[in-house]
């Protein structure tokens, strides 16, 4: 098969060094000129993964289990008319596009873990766009406190957004290189997912330049990046906690070699987590350490890495920077959470009980941020915590897009399910229009039970309160 996706020779005899007997390189060249398979994963906060076949089974979707996620499919569509993205069911959180092997840290985490800890604190240290922040916090329940971090500002608030967009509320955000988080947070997190920033030769199926830029060179510059990454991220860690690092590239120059910095500084007080046995077929990717290297020919995916590791004993870095960052919020008085809750309750059916989280002011703004947060709320700075709850207006409240995709599937009042069509035109920032008056102030709009924002009743029409920024008015589903 002729080479269509540039591939340097210098990266290929490297590949052809390393590459397992068992493969082929005629094989890995022609998997890496072929499109990847189309992957989902199912939002378990927002649908069941029974009930989303049901809804594939309506749109003559096909899916195929993916073997290291309970909740991912490969997705085959007959009709591709409609983007994926603007389907009814993506724009309402049911389901978040990602890569099937992207999937396999995640799972790897929790498998190792398998905490009983109450209100654990993880750390997503590398997060946009958020498959894998989204996939973190879905199997926390949407419990305990989830950091998100992204270097990337132009990211962070694309990170925002799929957040917002999966109903998850147990985030703290932040705009860090990770390297700080050793000193910053150290000993203070139970769990890390470490998927470093690489030079990314496993994603040449979804990105034809991937290998523009490749060299010997940069690989080593990348690794030494990684390795400052792992440290820190080891010193963040709890004793007890436990690590992954991931990355989607292949040459054991950012992976084994990284683990094995990773190992030799640290000593006694890391132990490797073998993870041969993560899903069947595990262990004809694995390392003879352990680790999991996944060829993109082997399962037809992308390909990728990914170590576990236990942090035995305590290991805490010499200098230790405190970056005490300004808190402009104040935990909200026992009265105002009342009044707050009491708003909800009557308003919408919910209770403080159906949130679970620390209620907090900023001038007429309430927030909800995770309990956990309160343990290491002055160690550094935040861009954004938890969910901005509601506005306080006069005697009453204006509650958020966000809050309304949280709350609306446990809300007994005032929510009002829209047919296709409306659905469609919320979407498009258009007003809904009714035969008759059907109620009064603040609405949650559902489609098919699953909860897509926030209106307002005037007179016979629902006001359309869809964050602007959102509206989509083409391409969108059509049934």
């Amino acid at each position: 098969m002729a080479n269509q996706i540039y591939l340097p020779d210098a990266f290929l005899s490297c590949m052809a060094q390393i590459m397992p007997n068992t493969l082929s390189m005629d094989d890995f060249i022609a998997i890496c000129n072929q499109p990847l398979r189309r992957s989902i994963r199912v939002n378990t906060l927002k649908i069941s993964v029974d009930a989303f076949k049901q809804r594939a089974l309506e749109h003559q979707w096909q899916l195929s289990p993916i073997p290291w996620c309970d909740h991912g499919f490969w997705l085959i569509r007959e009709d591709e008319s409609i983007p994926l993205g603007n389907t009814a069911e993506h724009l309402a959180g049911l389901f978040y596009i990602q890569e099937a092997s992207s999937m396999m840290p995640v799972t790897a985490l929790f498998h190792l873990w398998q905490s009983e800890i109450v209100d654990p604190i993880v750390l997503d240290a590398a997060a946009a766009p958020g498959s894998k922040t989204t996939q973190i916090a879905a199997l926390m329940n949407n419990q305990g406190l989830l950091i998100a971090n992204e270097f990337s500002s132009s990211r962070v608030k694309v990170l925002h957004s799929n957040l917002m967009r999966c109903g998850i509320k147990n985030t703290a955000l932040t705009h860090f290189d990770a390297r700080v988080f050793g000193s910053w947070l150290t000993e203070s997190v139970d769990a890390i997912l470490l998927d470093a920033p690489c030079s990314g030769e496993g994603a040449v199926r979804k990105d034809d330049n991937a290998m523009k830029n490749w060299s010997e060179s940069s690989v080593t510059d990348i690794a030494n990046t990684q390795k400052a990454l792992i440290e820190s991220a080891f010193y963040a860690l709890k004793p007890g906690g436990t690590l992954i690092y991931s990355t989607c590239t292949l040459n054991e120059t950012e992976n084994q070699e990284v683990c094995q910095h990773l190992l030799e500084t640290f000593g006694d007080a890391v132990a490797v987590l073998p993870l041969t046995d993560l899903f069947p077929e595990a262990a004809s990717v694995a390392t003879p350490q352990g680790y999991l290297h996944v060829w993109p020919q082997v399962f037809d995916s992308e390909g990728f890495f990914v170590a576990g590791f236990r942090k035995l004993e305590s290991a805490q870095p010499d200098e230790k920077n405190r970056h005490r960052g300004k808190f402009p919020f104040s935990f909200a008085t026992k009265e105002k959470t009342e009044n707050f809750f009491n708003y909800l309750s009557s308003q919408f059916g919910v209770t403080a009980d159906q949130l679970n989280g620390d209620v907090c002011i900023r001038e007429a703004e309430y927030w909800l941020f995770p309990k956990a947060f309160s343990g290491i709320k002055g160690k550094m700075k935040y861009d954004r915590v938890g969910i901005k709850l509601a506005e306080a207006i006069k005697k009453s409240f204006r509650i958020t897009h966000e809050l309304a995709l949280v709350i609306g599937q446990v809300a007994d009042k005032n929510t009002f399910e829209l047919s296709a069509a409306q659905c469609k035109e919320y979407y498009m920032g258009r007003d809904i229009h009714l035969d008759q008056v059907l109620g009064k102030g603040e609405v949650i709009l559902l489609y098919r039970g699953a909860p897509i924002g926030l209106g307002k009743w005037v007179n016979n029409r629902i006001k359309n309160s869809y964050p602007r920024e959102l509206v989509r008015d083409y391409h969108l589903f059509d049934f």
